[in-house]
């Protein structure tokens, strides 16, 4: 099939694109201009790379046409930034969105698949682990965003029968995560540490996380490609929670000597617990998480030590 990957240049993406090429499937990368390219797909023959605006309708017309599936990793904003102006995360994410599915029909688009945050949609949790019935009442704007698309999602497939696929991702880690943007802890919290720097923690590092590999991230949505049942929301995760000092201990025992901390007041928008319970994942997508928290850091910090 011909696969558009929104986002496609990524880290998520990028580590997608190589998956979906190994498949033998044609892939179109959609991504904002002067994004530096991960070289080994960036001339491979089954790839195509489109460069625009998601906010420019045009441009979100022209990356859809004659494709198949539809990956939607993209994101403007990110949850820690998103409620300074939430304007702004409406205008370059939802907007953006909504001409995708108007693109979407018009090209017969046969599914969307898209990346929505476990980690924020659901707020407070009233329980973990946190399944897919639990309350949604995000307390960021990036969270409100991402489930105003799911509902989206589910009404374009009321109306026009437009096949939707949606994963709710906790917090993938791995190779090639931008540590600059602040995208992911654990690639952050090890760059520091390879660079002998002071490690900020917002809070007392008690804030607990669900932290799954790149690897497991991408094994999911190449199974929602050909997913057909009717479940169409899911958890995607480890099931198992670490705490940001948990984290830290573990970047720690990796190194020769301590790594330097320094704990900074909590942040609001900060859930204190969250863990996801995949269950439904297992049962219905057959995927399950194979790699390990440890290997998964080891290899992050290798791939870290020789690319920064």
């Amino acid at each position: 099939m011909k696969c558009l990957i929104l986002g496609g240049g990524g880290f998520l993406g990028s580590h997608l694109s190589e998956a979906l090429l190994a498949k033998n499937h044609l892939v179109r990368i959609f991504d904002r201009p002067n994004l530096s390219r991960f070289k080994p797909i960036q001339t491979h023959q089954n790839i195509e790379w489109v460069e625009g605006d998601f906010a420019n309708r045009e441009d979100v017309i022209r990356a859809v046409f004659e494709c198949d599936v539809i990956y939607h990793l993209i994101s403007t904003t990110l949850p820690h930034s998103s409620n300074i102006n939430p304007i702004y995360d409406i205008e370059t994410n939802l907007i953006g969105t909504l001409y995708l599915l108007e693109a979407a029909l018009k090209n017969n688009a046969k599914k969307i698949i898209f990346v929505s945050s476990g980690g924020t949609v659901y707020g407070n949790p009233k329980q973990t682990p946190i399944n897919e019935l639990h309350p949604t009442e995000p307390i960021c704007s990036y969270g409100i965003g991402k489930l105003a698309i799911e509902k989206y999602l589910h009404l374009f497939h009321l109306l026009h029968g437009l096949e939707y696929c949606i994963l709710r991702f906790a917090n993938p880690f791995g190779p090639r995560q931008r540590i600059l943007t602040a995208q992911g802890a654990i690639a952050t919290f090890a760059a520091k540490a390879i660079r002998n720097e002071v490690i900020e923690v917002w809070g007392d590092g008690s804030v607990v996380r669900d932290y799954f590999y790149i690897s497991d991230a991408v094994a999911a949505l190449t199974k929602a490609l050909s997913y057909q049942g009717e479940q169409r929301i899911f958890n995607i995760g480890s099931g198992v929670g670490k705490s940001i000092n948990d984290v830290l201990s573990a970047i720690d025992s990796l190194f020769e000597k301590p790594i330097k901390r320094a704990y900074l007041p909590a942040r609001s928008f900060d859930v204190p617990v969250s863990i996801l319970d995949i269950s439904k994942a297992l049962e219905l997508l057959h995927w399950k998480p194979q790699a390990t928290f440890s290997d998964g850091l080891s290899q992050t910090l290798h791939w870290l030590r020789n690319n920064n």
